[in-house]
C-alpha cells in the first residue's frame, strides 16, 4: 500500500485498554453516567466561554494563550473519557474531570502559531469534520447536524453520539460484555476511532490545533488487523483525474445496471449454495468462485463510486485488476450449524457495514469536491473508504459462505501492533 508520509498529529489517542467488562458497571451503565453527564454539561459551558477568549486572543497573537489553552485541552481529554466510558470503550468510570491514568486518553501539544485566517473562519472550515464525526461516532462540542441529525437541547446538545459506526460497536457490544465480560476487540478498536477522531475534532474547533483532523485509521492508535481469509489490497496512487471525478455517477450507470443483475443471480447461487452446504460443510469451488468474484466486483464498483479507487472497473471481478483488490481464499471445511443458521448470525455484521456505509458516503463526498480542486484524493479518506470496503467484502463473504470467519470490524488496514519497550528498542539497536 503507498505510504504518504503524514505530519506528526497534534491530537493522539493512546488507548491501554485490557478489553476485560465488569458485567454490573456495563448492564447499569448509563444510570452510573448520569453524574458524569452533568460534570460534562458544566464543562462544556465553561469550555463553550472559555474559546470565545481564546479565538480573539489567538486571532492578534497568532496563537492561543498556555492557560486557555491548558483549560481546552483539559476538556477535550476529560470528553474523550466521557465518551470511552459511555461508548464502552473503557471499564474505568472517568470521575468528574480528566484522569492521567484512563485507559483511554489523549495527548494534545502545547500552543503553536496558526493561521489567522484559519482562525476567523474556524467554524466554517470544522462543518465538514463535523459531519464526519457524526458518522464516526463519538463526542462534538457544539452538536451540529453533522450528529445524525440528533442535535437537540440539553446534555444531548454537547455532542454525544451514538448512531454514529462507534455507537453501533458499543450497542453490539453491550451484549457481548453481558455475556462474556470482555469487549471484542474489532468492537473495541472501532469505537475508539470514532472517539479518537472526534477528538481532533474538538481540538480543531477549541483552537487546540490548526491541523485539520484526520480520518486515516493509524491516528486512532495502534490496531491490530489478524489474519483473516478476506483481505483488501490497496495499491491506489491517491491521483484522481477531474474529468473521470465529475462524472463519476454517470460513467458508474453501466456498473450498477450489471451489478443489480449479477446481485440476482448471486443470491440465487447463494441459496444454491446453502443447501449444498449445508450437507456436504463446504462449498463447492464453483460456486465459490462465482460468489468470489460477486464479492471482489461489488467491492471494485464500491471503490470507483466512492473514489476510493481512480481507474475505471472492469466487469468480471478479477482478482488483482484494481487498486482497491478483495483477496478470498479458497473454501474450507466449516461447521454446520453455522452454516445453517448463517442467516440470524450475519445480522449484527450487516448493521455494522451499513454504517461503515455512511462513513464511506461521507467521505466520499468530500473528497468528491477535494478531487475536483486537487485532482487527488485525501489519503485519509482514501483508507477509511478503503476500510469500509474491507469490512462489507467480509460481511458478504460471510453471508454467501465463502468463509466461516467473521468480520473483523476494526477500521485498519494493517496491522499495526503497539511499539516494543524502550529497552527492546535498545537490544534491536545493539544487534543492529
Amino acid at each position: 500500500m503507498p505510504d504518504d508520509q503524514p505530519p506528526e498529529r497534534a491530537v493522539r489517542l493512546v488507548v491501554t485498554d485490557d478489553l476485560v467488562r465488569s458485567r454490573a458497571t456495563v448492564f447499569f451503565r448509563w444510570l452510573l453516567a448520569i453524574p458524569v453527564w452533568i460534570a460534562f454539561a458544566f464543562w462544556t459551558a465553561a469550555a463553550l466561554v472559555v474559546v470565545v477568549g481564546a479565538w480573539f486572543v489567538t486571532l492578534v497573537r497568532g496563537r492561543c494563550s498556555s492557560g486557555l489553552h491548558e483549560f481546552l485541552a483539559a476538556y477535550v481529554r476529560y470528553s474523550v473519557q466521557v465518551a470511552a466510558y459511555l461508548h464502552l470503550t473503557a471499564n474505568p468510570f472517568p470521575g468528574f474531570a480528566p484522569k492521567h491514568d484512563y485507559p483511554v486518553q489523549v495527548e494534545i501539544d502545547g500552543p503553536q502559531a496558526q493561521r489567522r485566517w484559519s482562525v476567523f473562519f474556524r467554524i466554517f472550515l470544522a462543518i465538514p469534520t463535523l459531519l464526519l464525526a457524526g458518522a464516526t461516532g463519538g463526542i462534538n462540542v457544539l452538536g451540529l447536524p453533522g450528529n445524525s441529525g440528533n442535535s437537540g437541547a440539553g446534555l444531548y446538545s454537547a455532542g454525544f453520539n451514538s448512531t454514529g459506526a462507534g455507537g453501533i460497536a458499543s450497542f453490539l457490544a453491550w451484549f457481548s460484555c453481558m455475556v462474556r465480560g470482555r469487549m471484542p476487540q474489532g468492537l473495541r478498536d472501532l469505537s475508539a476511532y470514532g472517539v479518537g477522531y472526534a477528538a481532533q475534532v474538538n481540538a480543531y474547533l477549541l483552537l487546540l490545533t490548526d491541523q485539520y483532523p484526520s480520518t486515516e485509521p493509524r491516528f486512532a492508535g495502534p490496531m491490530d488487523l489478524p489474519e483473516h481469509p478476506v483481505r483488501v489490497d490497496v495499491l491506489d496512487d491517491l491521483q484522481r483525474p477531474r474529468l473521470l471525478v465529475a462524472f463519476r455517477l454517470l460513467l458508474a450507470m453501466p456498473h450498477f445496471v450489471w451489478l443489480a443483475l449479477w446481485t440476482v443471480a448471486a443470491v440465487l447461487a447463494g441459496l444454491l449454495t446453502w443447501l449444498v452446504a449445508v450437507c456436504i460443510a463446504r462449498v463447492p469451488k464453483r460456486l465459490h468462485r462465482f460468489l468470489a468474484a460477486y464479492v471482489r466486483y461489488a467491492a471494485h464498483v464500491s471503490a470507483f463510486v466512492a473514489l476510493t479507487g481512480g481507474p475505471f472497473p472492469g466487469f468480471v471481478g478479477r482478482e488483482g485488476s484494481y487498486p482497491i483488490d478483495i483477496a478470498i481464499d479458497p473454501p474450507e471445511r466449516q461447521g454446520r450449524a453455522s452454516l445453517f443458521f448463517r442467516g440470524f448470525l450475519v445480522i449484527p455484521a450487516l448493521i455494522i457495514a451499513a454504517s461503515y456505509g455512511g462513513i464511506a458516503n461521507m467521505a466520499a463526498f468530500f473528497g468528491w469536491w477535494y478531487a475536483i480542486v486537487r485532482g487527488r484524493m485525501p489519503v485519509g479518506l482514501r483508507d477509511i473508504g478503503a476500510a469500509a470496503i474491507r469490512y462489507q467484502a467480509q460481511t458478504s463473504a460471510y453471508a454467501f459462505l465463502l468463509t466461516p470467519r467473521y468480520p473483523y470490524a476494526a477500521p485498519a488496514l494493517v496491522d499495526t501492533p503497539p511499539e516494543p519497550p524502550p529497552y527492546e528498542q535498545l537490544s534491536l539497536e545493539l544487534v543492529g
